[in-house]
């Protein structure tokens, strides 16, 4: 009896604390929610908002990740071949690394030095992962050309709805 008590505690406490799908997908940002600070690597402040901008015009995938995570990790390979795929898709990776110093030390380790890295350096609750309800990683997001949310809940890099979003953005209106 202890056995199957013991079992089932297990399973109903992974439950709680696995990865809940949001109830609503969201298409837009709030207000609050872009004005979350983030740092680039050079330790630099800079809104969400001011991020997206500079690829307004551009498709956007967005990887929440951390090397602390191992479902990350195994993502990353995933995820790389996904850009590769899409080489006119501008990817950002939004890091959860409980440090700058460990944010440094995982874009150097895992090869990332040449993409486009921001850390959340208010942690893990903040304006803007609170609004997309983020309470797992990996997880990962298409913003549209306005800066929209085009695939607002993918926790996998091979979710087809992924590349299926992407293609629909970037296919010329036939109208």
């Amino acid at each position: 009896m202890k056995k199957i008590f013991s079992i089932l505690s297990i399973f109903i406490l992974v439950l709680g604390y696995s990865q809940k799908i949001p109830a609503v997908n969201k298409t837009i940002f709030s207000k609050e929610a872009l004005a979350e600070k983030m740092q680039d690597e050079n330790g630099n402040s800079i809104s969400v908002k001011d991020i997206l901008d500079q690829y307004k015009g551009k498709v956007i995938v967005i990887d929440f990740w951390a090397s602390w995570c191992k479902d990350c990790l195994l993502a990353i390979p995933k995820s790389n071949e996904l850009a590769e795929k899409n080489p006119n898709i501008q990817f950002l990776y939004f890091s959860l690394e409980r440090n700058k110093e460990a944010f440094d030390r995982s874009i150097e380790r895992f090869n990332m030095k040449e993409k486009e890295n921001f850390w959340f350096s208010s942690g893990w609750k903040n304006s803007f992962n609170d609004y997309i309800e983020l309470n797992w990683i990996p997880r990962f997001m298409v913003i549209d050309q306005t800066s929209n949310i085009a695939k607002y809940y993918a926790i996998s890099p091979e979710d087809p709805d992924i590349q299926t979003t992407i293609d629909k953005l970037i296919k010329p209106n036939s109208n």
